[in-house]
C-alpha cells in the first residue's frame, strides 16, 4: 500500500508542481517527445517533474483510482518525501544529460 502512495503522490505533487509553471516543456501533452537537453536547470527540473509524473501514469492509468487515494497520500509524509526523492533521482540524470549546465568557459 505504500507503493502505491507514493506512485499516487508522483502524480498528483508533481501535476500541480509542472502545472502551476506556465512552461510548454513541462506540459507537453502534443505528443512530442520529451528531451532530456535543456536550456537551463530550471526546465531541466521541469523534466525531472514530467519524467516522474509520465511514470506513474504509466503504472496506474486509471485516473479515477488516483484521485480516490489522493487524500491518503497528501497527507503523508513519508509519502511526500518520497515523491521528492524520485524528483530528484530524475532531476540528476537531467543534470548529468546536460553535464550540468556547464558552458566551455566553466571548465
Amino acid at each position: 500500500m505504500k507503493y502505491l502512495i507514493l506512485i499516487l503522490s508522483l502524480t498528483f505533487g508533481s501535476y500541480i508542481t509542472a502545472n502551476a509553471q506556465d512552461s510548454s516543456r513541462a506540459d507537453s501533452t502534443d505528443g512530442e517527445p520529451l528531451s532530456l537537453i535543456t536550456d537551463s536547470p530550471e526546465e531541466g527540473f521541469e523534466v525531472a517533474i514530467q519524467l516522474a509524473r509520465k511514470g506513474v501514469t504509466s503504472t496506474q492509468p486509471d485516473k479515477e483510482v488516483l484521485f480516490m487515494l489522493r487524500d491518503v497520500y497528501s497527507k503523508d509524509p513519508d509519502a511526500l518525501i518520497a515523491s521528492s526523492q524520485v524528483i530528484a533521482i530524475h532531476f540528476q540524470t537531467v543534470a548529468a544529460a546536460n553535464n550540468y549546465w556547464r558552458t566551455d568557459s566553466d571548465e
